[in-house]
């Protein structure tokens, strides 16, 4: 399963890098190819991200003791925790730069 995984990332690194020259030429894509782009998506950055976000409401939870006393949890719940969420659950695939419903800009709450 690990050899699977590592041939399928490969393949879409190698697929990605060959479409970066002319990316510039078509609509709205990162690797040239719009199937490129979704598949770099569900294979690499969907996964990232989720790792980012259980990282993210680790550190949240550190710094509660900090951001409690000063009223700013909410807001470091949102940086840490919601802005990962979010990018990682909320868009469509294979879009890197609009998220949720109404396809507002990423992060931007």
């Amino acid at each position: 399963m690990k050899k699977l995984i590592a041939v399928s990332a490969s393949a879409v690194l190698l697929a990605s890098w060959s479409g970066i020259a002319s990316a510039q030429d078509y609509d709205n894509t990162v690797t040239g190819d719009r199937a490129g782009d979704m598949l770099a998506d569900l294979l690499i950055v969907r996964p990232v991200g989720l790792v980012g976000s259980v990282l993210g409401a680790v550190g949240w939870v550190v710094t509660l003791p900090f951001t409690l006393p000063t009223g700013s949890a909410d807001e470091a719940g949102r940086e840490l925790v919601g802005k990962p969420l979010e990018y990682t659950f909320y868009r469509p695939l294979g879009d890197f730069e609009r998220c949720g419903a109404d396809r507002h800009a990423c992060g931007a709450w």
